[in-house]
């Protein structure tokens, strides 16, 4: 296998390595946690009947046990005349009514850890402690409190919250009732991974450009030297071609006669004033036919002589032995002209390709086997180029995505501890 296509071949092992060890590399820093449904009911004075609300997204606490619990929602009592949402000061203190057996503390998140705020509540025999966030527009997350013994944790959001809260506020009596939701599986990806798959896709990227850039350099030499050859074969070609005789076929020479080898360029015979070519080979060609021939090739169609070499102008010069290939090439354009006249002639069974076999030519290729020209090559590259920058603009805004995804997984479901 060649150096240019080992290339990709690298690429796509180095990929397929890096995906089979990223979710090995992948630590799972991120818990399972359940989520907790939460019934709200308020008996407001004046209204006809208690008013029902649910809360779907509370998250258990991942110390918590998960377990279904219902009472009474107290807030703590106000120190020195100042409102105590956070329950974290020592003096927090709650309001517990003679005929409520059960009852939820209901605290703000921050100022001071999970694990304080609950142990106070369960000071005071709450047997739950329901704790709403600080932050409007972030979900709950899985609160870690570890040696807070039996009591029950959840988190809800800040809305929901201070919507209770606003009750409580009124003295208007709130009740809960919490039951285990959803149990949700761990997540494994975390900020390692991320980081890891981030430098993996990077160095893969930087070799996958590295090998792009030498890949292009070679082939833009290769493609200069072609070049830079095809122009010193050319003019080669063409002080040889001015030095090859030419002569006008008249009437009576041998090229008339019906037994004459045709042009093995166009396949036609020679007829009276035709300007000729004649080889060092002795062969003979229509001059029109066989000159685009030697300015590319500098050999002789048929017995494929090196007509460089033969007048003494370029000894060392090798020239282009793809004969066939290139024959196609110059027969096309001629071939469109004379179409209809052939077409005439091949229902005469006499009429064949014979002097082209008789002359040892190879049969000419499909148009899909011709060798591509400079300016295919050209499109060739362009293509070439289009691709490569589409696939790194995917490729670049996959990982964009894929670390917003990530990174927003990250902070709804990273384990809290305050």
């Amino acid at each position: 296998m060649s150096a240019a296509r080992r290339g990709p071949a690298r690429l796509a092992a180095l990929a397929l390595l890096t995906c089979s060890l990223w979710p090995a590399r992948a630590d799972n820093a991120s818990q399972e946690y359940y989520t907790a449904l939460i019934n709200v009911t308020v008996q407001e004075p004046g209204r006809g009947g208690p008013l029902t609300f649910r809360i779907d997204r509370g998250r258990y606490g991942l110390d918590s046990p998960k377990a279904e619990v219902r009472g009474q929602v107290l807030a703590p009592l106000p120190i020195h005349g100042v409102a105590d949402h956070l329950g974290c000061d020592p003096q927090t203190r709650f309001f517990v009514p003679p005929n409520i057996k059960q009852w939820i503390a209901l605290l703000q998140r921050g100022n001071c850890t999970f694990k304080e705020k609950i142990s106070r509540a369960a000071l005071h025999n709450a047997v739950a402690v329901v704790i709403y966030n600080n932050k409007s527009k972030e979900e709950p997350v899985t609160m870690t409190h570890p040696g807070t013994g039996d009591i029950i944790a959840v988190m809800i959001t800040e809305l929901r919250g201070k919507d209770i809260l606003s009750y409580l506020e009124k003295n208007i009596s709130v009740q809960m009732t919490i039951a285990v939701g959803t149990r949700m599986p761990p997540k494994n990806f975390s900020r390692g991974s991320l980081v890891f798959v981030s430098i993996s896709f990077i160095v893969l990227m930087i070799i996958s450009s590295a090998w792009l850039i030498f890949y292009f350099i070679q082939k833009i030499r290769y493609t200069n030297a072609r070049d830079r050859n095809q122009r010193r074969l050319g003019d080669a070609a063409k002080k040889a071609i001015s030095k090859l005789t030419t002569r006008t076929v008249k009437k009576g020479d041998k090229e008339t006669d019906p037994d004459f080898d045709h042009c093995a360029v166009c396949i036609e015979s020679y007829k009276q004033n035709d300007v000729v070519r004649i080889l060092p080979c002795k062969h003979v060609f229509h001059k029109s036919c066989v000159d685009p021939w030697l300015s590319e090739h500098c050999t002789c169609p048929m017995c494929k002589l090196n007509i460089l070499k033969a007048l003494g102008i370029v000894p060392n010069l090798p020239c282009t032995d793809n004969v066939a290939f290139d024959m196609e090439r110059l027969t096309r354009t001629q071939a469109v002209n004379r179409r209809s006249a052939l077409g005439d002639l091949t229902s005469d069974n006499s009429l064949g390709l014979e002097p082209l076999r008789t002359s040892g030519i190879s049969p000419l290729p499909q148009d899909g086997e011709l060798t591509p020209r400079t300016g295919e090559i050209n499109i060739a590259v362009t293509k070439e180029w289009f691709i490569i920058a589409s696939f790194g603009l995917l490729s670049a805004l996959t990982l964009c995505y894929m670390i917003i995804r990530a990174t927003a997984s990250l902070n709804a479901n990273e384990v809290e501890w305050f």
